[in-house]
């Protein structure tokens, strides 16, 4: 058992978990990184990294003589011969061959492609640019190469595409610089390092500079954005932010567009930007994209509003002015009509949301006071999935321990103890740590009001007191210590024959008693 030194250690330690008695605003907020990693993973298939494509509604492009042999019935050594040979017609047929090789959607030969040696050919043929058709046909036959496996990828980065691929940007044929952007976007999906070979190679201004009013063809437009998300895509390291920061203002026009893939891709993009460090989030809100960013949380398309979303959560995971940029926006309204999303994920991500707003000042719990966001929040802590009920209890807790007594007393008094404690049977000890943590800090506020007693009853009406005594012979450590802890602290003197601590009762919910309170409020 834990000795009486790391039992004063573990008081200590909860101490700064009070606002101004050493509390830190980082640990308070320590879950962004791995909730982040959590949410990445539970939806990496929410934006795909790489894609194939797969249409061959441009095959118009290649005007074949009626006695030319078809592409689609060249073997892959007839393909080999006619991309080495010095004619340029059978180059491009034979290119155009391979390329409807690997646009097949079951099954295509990228392994058998590669290894005929093709890639280095292709690379070849994106400098010619007395043949765009040509151009046109290899970067196709690479977009499909690099949307494979990392093996795959490298087979095109290692010959030499990535620089040609920039220079196919600038070509005066939009179907060449889309393939192009195409090809990027997916080798720039491969992972940081490919990520970086794309951006060093001056690939980030050459994208920006292809967004334009007049921009007529949504594929063409939709394919950029894709691939500049792409660049602003993963963190281990996350890409140079001097470089990836100059598509802020664009981002922050592309999120008037009415396509809803244009939007769902930047905001995936404003998302990564701000999964980091907070003077990237301020960047971020630097460029005024928060507001139009908080209305999106109202977007019907849930491509939109999951990125939306992060996008925000993550703000709200930096300073208390950043936090303010949210709020100030009206984020809150939204936040509370996603804590009662038919969509699962969102109702989690939005509890995560409002845990790290939680996780603020006095005054931005009061914020979520009067924006209504209890209520929802105790549903979600009550009804929600699993996961969304973590996130729940963090958000309670975080209002626990910086919350005033008054708000303390509001949360207790609409309800929150009986669902709160509920959590204390979860199988995952983590949670029930979270849980005994915020009850702790409600009894250590009820113990500075001399209201000890009073609130240990309310607890022990909810069935909390039953379950923490389940608790001391709790097979982890912590959980059975901090049991013993509370128990002995806080539910070893409670003399239940006493009326004067039964607590008062308000429409069938138990009340906080505040009537100790000053007028200023109660102060650590």
């Amino acid at each position: 058992m834990p000795s009486e030194e790391s039992d004063m250690s573990s008081r200590q330690n909860r101490l700064t978990s009070f606002k101004n008695k050493g509390k830190n605003v980082d640990e308070m907020r320590r879950r962004r990184k791995e909730v982040s990693v959590e949410l990445r993973k539970a939806r990496k298939d929410d934006q795909l990294l790489k894609r194939r494509n797969l249409s061959t509604e441009d095959d118009h492009i290649l005007p074949l003589q009626e006695n030319s042999q078809s592409p689609a019935s060249l073997t892959t050594e007839e393909i080999i011969e006619g991309m080495n040979s010095s004619d340029d017609h059978r180059q491009l047929v034979a290119t155009q061959a391979a390329r409807k090789a690997l646009s097949r959607e079951r099954s295509p030969p990228i392994d058998a492609m590669i290894k005929s040696g093709i890639v280095p050919r292709c690379v070849e043929f994106l400098s010619r640019f007395d043949n765009p058709s040509l151009q046109f046909e290899a970067s196709w036959v690479l977009t499909n190469i690099a949307s494979g496996t990392s093996e795959q990828t490298s087979s095109v980065v290692k010959h030499g595409a990535v620089p040609k691929l920039v220079q196919l940007l600038g070509s005066s044929y939009m179907h060449v610089t889309e393939q192009a952007v195409w090809a990027l976007g997916n080798i720039a999906g491969d992972g940081s390092t490919a990520r970086d070979l794309v951006l060093n190679s001056g690939a980030m201004p050459a994208l920006l500079e292809l967004i334009k009013p007049d921009t007529q063809k949504a594929s063409f437009l939709r394919n950029v954005v894709w691939t500049l998300s792409n660049l602003c895509r993963n963190k281990n390291p996350p890409p140079p932010f001097e470089i990836v920061q100059m598509s802020l203002p664009v981002f922050n026009r592309l999120l008037h567009y009415a396509d809803t893939d244009v939007l769902a891709d930047a905001c995936w993009a404003l998302s990564y930007l701000t999964d980091g460090t907070n003077d990237k989030i301020q960047a971020v809100i630097d460029t005024g994209i928060v507001p139009r960013l908080v209305e999106l949380l109202a977007a019907p398309s849930v491509a939109v509003l999951t990125p939306a979303l992060r996008a925000v959560g993550n703000i709200v995971t930096g300073n208390d002015m950043q936090t303010n940029a949210i709020i100030q926006a009206g984020g809150l309204t939204y936040l509370r009509e996603l804590l009662r999303h038919p969509r699962l994920n969102i109702m989690k991500e939005a509890a995560w949301t409002v845990s790290n707003i939680t996780a603020g000042n006095v005054d931005q719990i009061q914020e979520v006071i009067n924006s209504g966001l209890l209520e929802p929040l105790i549903y979600v802590l009550s009804s929600g999935d699993f996961r969304s009920q973590k996130e729940a209890a963090w958000a309670v807790t975080n209002f626990m321990s910086g919350g005033s007594v008054q708000q303390l007393a509001t949360i207790v008094q609409i309800g929150v103890l009986k669902p709160f404690c509920d959590l204390l049977n979860s199988k995952d000890w983590k949670i029930v740590v979270v849980v005994m943590d915020g009850l702790n800090n409600i009894m250590q506020t009820a113990e500075k009001m001399g209201e000890v007693d009073r609130v240990a009853i309310m607890i022990e009406e909810c069935g909390g007191l039953d379950k923490l005594e389940q608790l001391q012979s709790h097979e982890n450590e912590q959980v059975y210590q901090k049991a013993l802890n509370m128990i002995d602290s806080y539910f070893s003197v409670v003399d239940c024959a006493d009326p004067s601590l039964i607590p008062d009762q308000t429409n069938g919910q138990l009340d906080f008693n505040t009537d100790r309170v000053p007028d200023a409020g109660f102060s650590f």
